[in-house]
């Protein structure tokens, strides 16, 4: 008789399932406050629009937006000054404290970045509501976690599926919220960590199309299908959207160095600056306010000529720069994909007017270059992908999105660009003062990829870090102790255990040797 098979009973683990409803509930409190936050944007924008709409035929009430300008810029300025991690995009400091780099109090952070945020960003300033959005999810995930009494990577992965929850409500894309998470601002594929940020997505996409309607962000009308004998412009325009990357990456991280020129300015109130700046913009150009919405699906009714076009662009890049640069409350997310829109409705009319393609295709370039334009600016091109997949609303431009976001993102690695919040990471960490370190225990996970050093290595050959433990290896659903003759595998995740003071340190260290391929020298050897 034969002997049976052994196999090996797995137990019920319920982590998963309770992580699943946690973000359940992190993703309904974000969706209702980021909608709100949406709402609130969208009606001072409009009533800025209509101010300056007045302004045609009462040009006296120009002097009226002085006060208001004062205003948002003294308002917004205290906030900052009380609360520094408030400025800016939010998603790098969100970045740093899911590395342990830095902490944050999410109270202050939550209903400071909410007031700044509409104010800044309603006002009318280029500035975009997706990385204050992921800022607000992530507070929100962490108040949870601390009402709960969790700390560590249970907190961490609230804090994550908070940003996921985040983005999905500001953009109505939880699959692409939740890969941005993982992929840009996490950067661990950990199976708890998208499974509660796709949860706490999913959640708060709900909430938001209960308020916004089922209409998608970007509605626009591309054709069918990309003729496949074009293909060779697709290349094209990936190659000038990388270069432009480039541009956008070294403007926007040096932005800053611009105000700390004016003798004797006030860095926390330099945006009364763009504010006055406005005035002309307002008033002649009304589409191009705020993040770029309204241009991006508007597009289609400007001007076809490429030079007004180019000058489109020109303005936008300069004064989403110098908005950006004042370190008030608002992203560079929308204005990145409303500049890739600019650069492919440009593209895409020159080439009509040399005749190489139709007219119809001209909304083809814009879609496809806003996916390829945040792919080489964010090094984030499955992001890009799904995202402008999901806001559009069509499936049937996956091969053309995935050709443009390819060629812009090798554009910029061969020139050898840093995603841009990365950069703005190691910016701000230079100039943080806040970080309070906390000395009790700590998880990371690090993932083994292949051909790296870690790759069929032994544990006892690695030469750890000081201060963690190598205390499990998750190899698909299996999780094994391991000995000094356990064998790492290609695909396998390190659970290391750390003090939480000296985890970013610990974390930089092992991925350095996870990442390093098997020829390479070990750092400091």
């Amino acid at each position: 008789m034969k002997a049976k098979a052994f196999v090996p009973k797995r137990t019920l683990n319920t982590t998963r399932f309770l992580y699943i409803i946690k973000g359940l509930l992190v993703g309904l409190l974000v969706g209702l406050v980021v909608s709100l936050f949406r709402l609130a944007i969208e009606h001072l924008l409009l009533a800025v629009k209509s101010f300056f709409q007045l302004t045609h035929s009462n040009p006296w009430l120009l002097l009226l937006w002085l006060p208001v300008a004062l205003v948002i810029c003294l308002v917004n300025g205290y906030l900052i000054k009380t609360t520094p991690h408030i400025k800016g995009s939010g998603i790098p400091q969100v970045e740093g404290q899911l590395a342990g780099d830095l902490e944050m109090q999410w109270w202050p952070v939550l209903w400071k970045k909410w007031i700044g945020g509409v104010l800044g960003i309603g006002s009318g300033l280029f500035l975009g509501r997706e990385g204050p959005s992921i800022q607000l999810g992530a507070a929100i995930g962490q108040g949870v976690a601390e009402t709960m009494k969790k700390r560590g990577s249970s907190r961490r992965v609230l804090i994550a599926g908070g940003a996921a929850a985040g983005l999905s409500a500001a953009f109505n894309a939880p699959i692409a919220s939740s890969l941005f998470i993982v992929e840009e601002v996490y950067h661990n594929f950990s199976p708890l960590v998208w499974t509660t940020a796709l949860a706490a997505s999913v959640s708060a996409n709900y909430v938001s199309m209960t308020i916004f309607g089922l209409k998608p962000v970007l509605l626009l009308d591309p054709s069918s299908a990309f003729p496949v004998k074009d293909y060779w412009q697709l290349i094209l325009l990936g190659i000038v959207l990388g270069l432009l990357g480039l541009v956008y990456q070294y403007l926007t991280l040096n932005a800053g160095k611009f105000y700390r020129r004016i003798p004797g300015i006030n860095m926390n109130y330099v945006s009364f600056i763009p504010l006055l700046l406005l005035i002309p913009i307002a008033y002649w150009y009304p589409v191009t306010l705020g993040g770029g919405n309204a241009l991006i699906t508007g597009l289609r009714d400007l001007p076809a000529s490429v030079v007004f076009l180019a000058g489109i662009f020109v303005l936008r890049l300069l004064f989403s720069v110098m908005s950006y640069g004042t370190g008030l409350p608002g992203g560079i997310f929308l204005p990145i994909l409303s500049l890739g829109a600019v650069i492919g409705a440009c593209f895409g009319q020159g080439m009509v007017a040399l005749g190489l393609t139709s007219s119809a295709l001209v909304v083809d370039f814009i879609i496809y270059a806003m996916a390829g334009y945040f792919a080489c600016i964010g090094k984030a091109p499955f992001t890009a992908i799904l995202l402008i997949t999901e806001m559009v609303g069509s499936l049937q431009h996956l091969m053309p999105l995935a050709v443009v976001s390819l060629i812009a993102y090798t554009v910029v690695d061969l020139l050898r660009g840093a995603p841009i919040y990365e950069a703005m990471l190691k910016v701000l960490l230079r100039s943080d003062t806040e970080y309070v370190p906390g000395d009790y225990q700590d998880r990371l996970e690090i993932p083994v990829f292949a051909g790296s050093y870690l790759q069929d290595k032994q544990v006892r050959d690695i030469p750890w870090p000081k201060n963690c433990l190598l205390i499990s290896i998750m190899r698909g659903e299996s999780e094994l102790l391991p000995h000094g003759d356990t064998v790492m595998r290609c695909g396998d995740t390190l659970v290391v255990l750390t003090k939480h003071h000296v985890r970013a340190e610990v974390k930089r260290q092992i991925s350095a040797l996870a990442e390093r391929k098997e020829t390479e020298p070990i750092a400091g050897k």
